[in-house]
């Protein structure tokens, strides 16, 4: 069974003794700022070990409490699976802590424990008063019927009973990625003497080795995991879920900030508009307008930017969904279904909160066509997105299909290997529905040429290639060709593509002409006139000549000696033959007129063509028959 990393998170309100409580469960204290320990509140993100065994490893971070470290709760609560929501007994629910909850809904918290803490400056007869006091103030919040354990971190009751329910609720949680696309974002940058620049976070998702090649987003720095500690204790590898600081080479401190993300592959976006879909809180002071100033918060970072509606000016207090985009002053890197939090710069207050639809956010007008389009975006599979990106690219690399959809690299394998996406020789990737209205259209183009020029043998492949390149790479349209082919569905002659069955002719009504055509032709023997006259005896009008004898030439009932002058088949082979029997293995000029009678307007051409085609190679005065020259 493959081990498994959990990250528990503490919410509450300020002094409700929640930084008390990571020490009574871990024996660790994460206050480790002076600041901190002298006004005995939590300013930074604080994390500790909690457990750790062959198949489970569970990490706690103690959140800031106090509102103006809301920047330092939200990013240590949006890497956590568990949440602990402490209340004091002695204060119960209070201000902080409805904001805390209001935050931990958008993040998408459904669920955790809640902690009755301080238990010790409470009467005892009044535990169950005070129990029930909080159960009645946490309905309608996510943490309604939530368990609550009583419990005081001085004296050490209701601790056990705190772990064993944190074990008993991670055993129903799914754990986070370890085999997806690695991402850590960053919540604290410093030096270490001798070491250089450390960054620390939770890594999200996937893994990172020691000596893996990384790239710090949004700035693109290209950088390598020299070393890594989880939980102060080096490790050669961290895993989705983890608490875990990377010492990276080639990185200055001044280049890796607070919000930044840790990557391990180019398939990330990096972005400054993005769709979402979101609901505001409940008691909102002021409305929000229309292209308002606001404070983004998602992962560790916080940008400023505005909100754009599509559908109203103004939103209020609403627990409707909202479909809207964020227009960003600073890139953030992000992916489809990261949540995020909005807040009010001036007067500080968090105004809502939701998930991301798409990374990619386009320009769109105002109005219920652009709703309706946001929805579908939000509502869609990953095949669906997939399938949606390459209707409108056609083709994608494969880190560009990634950056465009916001699906994983493993999920995306998976839609491959299943059929649903084709992979292409040169590691593009389209879907089955772009190769199918790719294929509808070559069908009308040679349908087209089958029906209004039936003497030609199909169309062009280069032409054909040439028709769709505005919209359709070279390589796709040469794969269907060739997948086509293989199927027996098209069938090409030379450079020409046809469909199945068709068969070049000429039409009914110039039947008879075409045919005294080639009838004078054969008459004419060894001596026959330019191709013109014999068009012009039959009455072929001049626009249809070229694509006759093109067709003559396809269908090998003549052979072009020169640009005006040709011989029936029949009539060439039989020179040819007679030519061969009458000579040895090489012959000159004049032995040839000799035997054919030819004078030098038709031998010439006669013998080059002998040449072109490869029966004769030509050494000095002499032409020697290829067969007896191998």
């Amino acid at each position: 069974m493959a081990k498994r990393y959990f990250t528990v998170g503490m919410a509450g309100h300020i002094d409700h003794g929640k930084t008390a409580l990571v020490k009574a469960l871990t024996n660790k204290e994460t206050d480790r700022l002076k600041e901190e320990r002298e006004r005995g509140i939590s300013i930074e993100l604080g994390f500790a070990p909690l457990l750790e065994t062959g198949e489970l490893e569970i990490s706690v971070v103690d959140v800031p409490g106090h509102e103006r470290f809301i920047r330092q709760m939200i990013a240590g609560v949006a890497g956590i699976d568990l949440v602990i929501l402490v209340v004091a007994a002695d204060e119960g629910v209070m201000p902080q802590t409805k904001e805390h909850l209001e935050i931990l809904s958008f993040l998408g918290v459904g669920q955790g424990i809640v902690v009755l803490s301080k238990i010790d400056k409470v009467d005892e007869d009044l535990h169950s008063l005070a129990r029930e006091e909080i159960i009645e103030e946490l309905k309608g919040t996510v943490f309604e019927g939530s368990p609550v354990i009583l419990a005081d971190s001085i004296s050490g009751k209701g601790i056990a009973d705190v772990r064993t329910s944190i074990l008993r609720f991670l055993e129903e949680v799914p754990s986070r990625s370890i085999t997806g696309d690695f991402r850590m974002p960053i919540d604290q940058v410093f030096t270490v003497k001798g070491q250089g620049t450390v960054v620390r976070g939770t890594v999200y998702e996937g893994s990172v080795r020691e000596g893996d090649s990384l790239m710090l987003l949004p700035s693109g720095k290209q950088t390598k995991a020299r070393q890594i500690q989880v939980h102060h204790k080096p490790a050669s590898q961290a895993f989705g879920g983890q608490r875990t600081a990377v010492n990276l080479s080639g990185v200055s401190r001044e280049e890796a900030v607070r919000g930044d993300v840790l990557v391990k592959s180019e398939f990330f976006t990096v972005t400054d508009t993005i769709d979402v879909s979101m609901t505001m809180v409940k008691d909102l002071d002021h409305p929000v307008k229309q292209r308002m100033p606001v404070k983004l918060h998602t992962g560790t970072s916080e940008t400023m930017g505005r909100i754009i509606f599509f559908d109203r000016n103004e939103a209020e207090s609403s627990q409707e969904e909202i479909l809207c985009q964020i227009r960003l002053e600073d890139e953030i890197v992000v992916k489809r279904n990261d949540r995020f939090i909005l807040r009010r710069p001036t007067p500080a207050e968090t105004i809502g909160g939701g998930n991301i639809i798409d990374p990619n956010g386009g320009r769109y007008k105002f109005g219920q066509d652009t709703i309706r389009f946001l929805q579908q975006k939000k509502n869609g599979t990953p095949l669906q997105r997939a399938e949606d990106a390459l209707l409108q690219h056609k083709v994608l690399s494969r880190s560009g299909l990634l950056q465009e959809t916001s699906i994983s690299s493993g999920v995306l394998d998976g839609l491959v290997k299943e059929g649903n996406l084709l992979s292409l020789p040169n590691g593009e990737i389209t879907s089955i529905q772009v190769l199918t209205n790719l294929e509808q259209l070559i069908e009308e183009e040679l349908a087209a040429i089958h029906e209004n020029f039936p003497l030609k043998s199909g169309y062009d492949k280069a032409s054909l290639i040439q028709l769709f390149k505005s919209s359709y790479t070279d390589s796709l349209v040469n794969q269907l060709i060739k997948q086509n082919l293989k199927s027996g569905k098209w069938t090409q002659t030379g450079h020409f593509i046809a469909r199945t069955g068709f068969t070049p002719s000429v039409p009914a009504q110039w039947l008879k002409r075409s045919d005294q055509v080639l009838q004078s032709l054969k008459s004419a023997g060894l001596k026959p006139e330019d191709m013109e006259a014999y068009l012009m005896n039959a009455g072929i009008p001049a626009e249809m000549q070229p694509g006759l004898l093109q067709y003559y030439r396809e269908q090998n009932k003549v052979i072009f000696i020169n640009d005006s002058i040709a011989f029936d088949r029949e009539v060439f082979e039989h020179a040819v033959q007679h030519l061969m029997e009458k000579t040895n293995e090489d012959f000159a000029l004049p032995e040839a007129k000799e035997i054919l009678g030819l004078s030098r307007k038709y031998l010439i051409p006669f013998l080059e063509t002998l040449d072109s085609i490869g029966l004769t190679i030509r050494i000095e005065n002499k032409r020697k028959w290829r067969s007896a020259a191998q």
